[in-house]
């Protein structure tokens, strides 16, 4: 079957999503991880099973705090990658080098201390890359900022982050966790079932979820809704892109008929913040009118990426980073399927259907 739809492909038993149209991260709802809780609650919810009690929770934030330092010979890397490189391969690569410098064990028992690391070094990834070669300067790793969120946005911008802008990038953070057996999910898992280490999983994950079917789909549609200078012309051009039969991007899901469950928090958040001395309110405006248009008229309800891209548009993050805010997100997803993977093994081997030339002779290079 194309796209292996409808092809149930393992069993896991972290995540269900599309079951009545919702989505649960180890039983729980996704409303009440992203609104009631810290990212790092459900990074370890998905890597342990169980949601911390307040001192499993600092320990666990202490090791991914201890792990936003990087190695000298690390930052040279991200130092000697070219400005133009694509943020994606940024980071790919420097996980690839940190796990170089830092491999996981053969027998894996360190593997829980390994992704504790990266889940504080893939920010620091790209806040050190960026700062280099955008503003010129060596950005100091350390930070009075004690969640992931709160560290994006601070290390990033360079400023305390508002409350809204942490407990925004908190909800995105875990909304972005986990998804089931999606393209780059799956692919982290194969790599997983040849017992590959944690990095290789890592990097598989990310050089999957750079594709453009499957990460970046907020990054156009924010430039959708920028577009539009007010409602009317907004809802003018979608009439016209119904006309063409063309695609708007952010609606419609493969597993999701009626409802994202994920949607309704992203319009929360973008509510929120489009109050904001720096932020549009227009926008959000416009944002809701192409919504509630699409759904009226084509039946099709927005997805997270709808207002997930203007959620990261009004905390004024650069377009190309959305993406790599995914990989920070999805690292405890990926690498909480590496490990149910790897814990009970089969390499993952499918049958393909054959569609070439029936057997023939072989003819040698002087009759051909």
């Amino acid at each position: 079957m194309a796209g292996m739809a409808g092809i149930v492909a393992g069993e896991s038993a972290i995540c269900t999503c599309g079951i009545g149209n919702g989505l649960n991260y180890r039983g729980y709802d996704i409303a009440d991880l992203a609104l009631k809780t810290d990212f790092e609650e459900v990074a370890y919810l998905l890597l342990l099973g169980e949601l911390p009690n307040k001192i499993q929770l600092k320990e666990f934030q202490n090791k991914i705090i201890t792990g936003r330092q990087l190695p000298q010979e690390l930052k040279d890397v991200l130092k000697a990658l070219p400005a133009s490189s694509h943020p994606m391969d940024v980071m790919k690569t420097a996980t690839s080098a940190l796990g170089c410098m830092e491999p996981e064990a053969d027998d894996f028992s360190d593997q829980m201390d390994v992704i504790t690391r990266l889940l504080g070094a893939f920010p620091s990834f790209l806040v050190y890359w960026h700062h280099w070669h955008v503003n010129g300067k060596e950005i100091e790793l350390r930070s009075d900022e004690r969640t992931i969120a709160g560290y994006i946005v601070e290390r990033l911008k360079e400023k305390t982050p508002l409350e809204v802008e942490t407990r925004a990038m908190n909800a995105m953070l875990t909304l972005y966790a986990e998804h089931e057996f999606n393209a780059s999910t799956f692919a982290n898992r194969i790599t997983a079932s040849t017992l590959s280490d944690i990095y290789s999983c890592m990097a598989t994950g990310i050089g999957t979820l750079k594709g453009h079917l499957h990460g970046g789909a907020n990054e156009v549609a924010i430039k959708f809704v920028l577009g539009f200078s007010d409602v009317d012309n907004a809802l003018k051009s979608v009439d016209k892109l119904f006309a063409k039969k063309e695609k708007i991007m952010g609606f419609g899901h493969r597993v999701y008929r009626d409802l994202d469950p994920r949607s309704p928090i992203g319009h929360i958040l973008a509510d929120e913040l489009k109050e904001l001395p720096t932020s549009d309110p227009k926008l959000f405006d416009i944002a809701v009118a192409i919504r509630d248009k699409v759904k009226a008229e084509k039946g099709l309800p927005d997805n997270i990426d709808f207002f997930g891209g203007l959620i990261y548009h009004y905390m004024q993050i650069e377009r190309l980073y959305y993406t790599p805010l995914f990989i920070m997100s999805r690292a405890a997803g990926w690498a909480a399927h590496a490990f149910e993977q790897r814990a009970n093994n089969k390499i993952i081997r499918p049958d393909s259907e054959y569609t070439g030339v029936e057997p023939r002779e072989f003819i040698s290079l002087d009759k051909r």
